[in-house]
């Protein structure tokens, strides 16, 4: 039967080829060794939601209005209560009826964006590395994908400098993120800043998807509000998923100009309702009773960082430490390199021979061959057990 071009282009995603992995291996009775699946793969936390978010969902699931639908207009107060929370949280005023949209889940906005804001063949630009929905909403979109290469060398930093003044007048959209996903680096404000001030000077729209602003462990995470211009050309995406554990929830939001919430709030209203007002009222009380539980999210998460990052050490794998919490960013060992292993291969033998599930870095775009991304989303003592666990057969092929 025949499907569209785009289906083609979009491939199948490295989060659906690991999925499809896993899942093998636990049919075919925990591997060749027999180890259970540990599945460090995905950024979903093991850490509970706040109790207070959790008792405001149970509260409201009986209600009526909870399982009907729920149109944008029944959104309000969750997006006033944003609008209440980015003044606290950044000192920045924002109009919860014009400037602020509801998303089911950060990944559903970065998506939908390009389908409002690109014609086909309009030039988008994406880093690379970056997150499979940035690329993603593109394709659906057809426009014609640029990338602006990252570096281990530059640190992940992005060389805008590297883009001549005719590419910059060519592109309608640019879609980054800071702290950056995979690599697991903060970043600085001064990337956010120079971006948007060249989609004002060149006439693109800046996209921020940011999941990860409470969870630098160094630094301060960029923030697109904070920059020049972005009630001109700029939009932030934030979610519920990382910081207050709520990823299955799929919640999340997005702040920006008022042209491009409008576009962006006119795709979602023939792709999809809103989440149960149940679960907005739970991101609610996240928001106003537990607008701290991000601080003992990231205070886990580096314990977790420093503890795994000792146990690889010891078994001769050097992995840099990363400024944001929640992954590490692993080069694949010389050794593999030696034997012609790239990152798709490496975690392929990984998982077969220890029932370890990390993430291929080159299924987040060119720039990231031959790096894998482990998800710090077990306790410290299990982390530490599945190092352990790799050991043997680290020294057997090395």
């Amino acid at each position: 039967m025949q499907t569209s071009d785009r289906i083609s282009r979009l491939g199948f995603g490295v989060f659906d080829r690991n999925d499809r992995l896993k899942d093998a291996y636990r049919r075919s009775s925990k591997g060749s060794n027999g180890f259970s699946l540990v599945d460090l793969s995905l950024g979903s936390s093991d850490i509970a939601p706040p109790p207070a978010a959790i008792a405001a969902i149970e509260e409201s699931l009986g209600l009526f209005d909870s399982s009907t639908y729920c149109l944008h207009a029944a959104t309000r107060p969750f997006r006033e209560t944003v609008s209440e929370w980015c003044k606290w949280r950044f000192g920045i005023d924002v109009d919860a009826s014009r400037e602020v949209l509801f998303l089911v889940g950060s990944q559903e906005g970065t998506a939908h964006l390009p389908l409002a804001i690109l014609n086909p063949g309009d030039r988008g630009l994406i880093l690379d590395p970056s997150y499979p929905s940035h690329r993603g909403g593109m394709v659906l979109a057809n426009a014609s994908i640029q990338s602006l290469q990252l570096s281990f060398e530059n640190n992940w930093h992005p060389n805008f400098g590297l883009l001549s003044s005719s590419h910059l007048d060519q592109l309608r959209m640019m879609t980054l993120g800071f702290p950056h996903n995979p690599t697991a680096t903060v970043g600085h404000q001064s990337f956010i800043d120079e971006v948007m001030d060249l989609g004002v000077r060149h006439d693109f729209v800046v996209a921020h998807d940011n999941p990860y602003v409470d969870l630098a462990l160094e630094g301060e995470s960029p923030v697109l509000l904070r920059s020049k211009g972005w009630r001109e050309r700029g939009i932030e995406f934030f979610s519920f998923s990382k910081a207050w554990c709520m990823g299955g929830f799929r919640m999340a939001f997005a702040i920006g100009a008022e042209p491009l919430i409008s576009a962006l709030k006119k795709i979602k209203s023939v792709v999809d309702f809103n989440q149960s007002l149940a679960l907005q009222q739970g991101a609610i009380a996240a928001l106003t009773k537990a607008p701290d539980w991000p601080i003992h999210v990231r205070n886990v998460y580096m314990e977790r960082r420093d503890r795994t990052i000792r146990a690889l050490t010891s078994i001769g794998w050097n992995v840099p430490i990363p400024s944001m919490s929640l992954y590490l960013w692993m080069p694949i060992p010389n050794w593999a390199k030696e034997r012609g292993f790239d990152d798709e291969h490496l975690a392929a033998e990984l998982l077969d021979k220890t029932g370890i599930a990390l993430t291929p870095g080159s299924g987040f775009g060119a720039g990231g061959a031959n790096w894998l991304r482990l998800a710090l989303v077990l306790p410290s003592e299990e982390l530490e057990l599945a190092v352990a666990r790799l050991k043997p057969w680290w020294n057997e092929q090395s």
